[in-house]
């Protein structure tokens, strides 16, 4: 593998104190969640519009609807520790039962619950992403696995990491549905065989590095925010070459959540800013743009899903927010 360091026409200006290029316009709209202290988190949009969330804290789902500013919450057991959720086109919701060993299943018509028991060692699926098919993949951190279920049959498959702690984090899909991994313990970068579950790492270029999520652009490159070093990174799988850019706020940054948009523009948070900062890449131009506080503050963003049809992204800040940030 070879490597490519970029410091980016932003990136420069920081350092020579020249200052950035006018950012693009981006208006970001936050929801105060009613429930203090409850960590919202991990927004997804379902197809009545309404945006579901996790209360990782407080141990809940819950629905924002942004056109009344409403809110409805279903509670979850005591200690489930939600983490994550998304929504299948029939509008289920599915959540990742962190603390309590389960993939959760919500009807929201009617309200009924139905878990399904992670197989051991799996103690604590963490963020959990769509296949075109209805499957799940799902990461376990403290568990140290991969795993895929299938809703259709409530069947559970899993590979463990070879790297001791390696902390499997962030997950995305490419197009061709194989799974890419931010091996949050280590400097690596993990996928999946979707056909044979076979594992491989992948070292980033710097040993120090430590990527937290990752998404895929529609030309199959692998992109990556390394929360220790302050770079955001892309990996071409084909040449087995990566490129890195020093992102705006340097070694403070702490990149965290990651989207992408219909243009296969990279957006992220720094969240070792405070306020935390919404950012967006270029890859054609390879340049920064649209760097923008959030209100809030943010506390940490940990997580952000972009909603093509209406060209936004969503996220939960601790802050106690529910965020919506409306793109160029």
């Amino acid at each position: 593998m070879t490597t490519r360091l970029v410091l980016g026409l932003v990136g420069l200006g920081a350092a020579l104190g020249l200052g950035l290029r006018p950012p693009d316009e981006i208006e970001i709209t936050e929801w105060p969640v009613p429930w203090e202290q409850s960590r919202p988190r991990d927004p997804y949009v379902g197809p009545d519009g309404r945006v579901w969330f996790v209360g990782q804290r407080s141990h809940y789902v819950a629905a924002l609807d942004p056109a009344t500013g409403l809110f409805q919450r279903f509670d979850l057991d005591a200690g489930t520790g939600p983490h994550n959720l998304i929504v299948d086109a029939a509008g289920i919701v599915w959540y990742a039962g962190n603390r309590a060993a389960h993939i959760g299943r919500l009807d929201p018509a009617t309200g009924h619950m139905a878990k399904f028991a992670t197989p051991a060692p799996i103690e604590d699926p963490h963020t959990l992403v769509f296949t075109r098919s209805g499957d799940i993949w799902f990461t376990a951190q403290q568990s140290n696995h991969i795993g895929r279920f299938t809703p259709a049959t409530g069947a559970f498959e899993s590979v463990p990491v070879p790297t001791a702690r390696a902390r499997p984090y962030g997950i995305a899909l490419d197009a061709e549905d194989r799974p890419w991994i931010a091996l949050f313990g280590t400097n690596k970068l993990a996928t999946v065989d979707p056909a044979t579950m076979a594992l491989r790492e992948i070292p980033l270029p710097r040993a120090e590095a430590r990527p937290r999520r990752v998404v895929c652009t529609s030309d199959g490159m692998v992109w990556y925010g390394d929360y220790r070093g302050g770079y955001l990174g892309r990996f071409d799988p084909t040449t087995g070459t990566f490129t890195e850019w020093r992102l705006p706020s340097g070694d403070a940054a702490l990149p965290y959540a990651m989207a992408v948009d219909h243009r296969d523009r990279i957006w992220l948070v720094e969240t070792g800013t405070q306020p935390n900062r919404f950012v967006g890449f270029d890859p054609r131009s390879e340049e920064f743009f649209g760097i923008t506080p959030i209100e809030s503050g943010g506390g940490s963003v940990r997580h952000m899903v972009f909603h093509r049809p209406d060209r936004t992204i969503w996220f939960g800040t601790d802050a106690n927010t529910i965020g919506r940030a409306r793109i160029p």
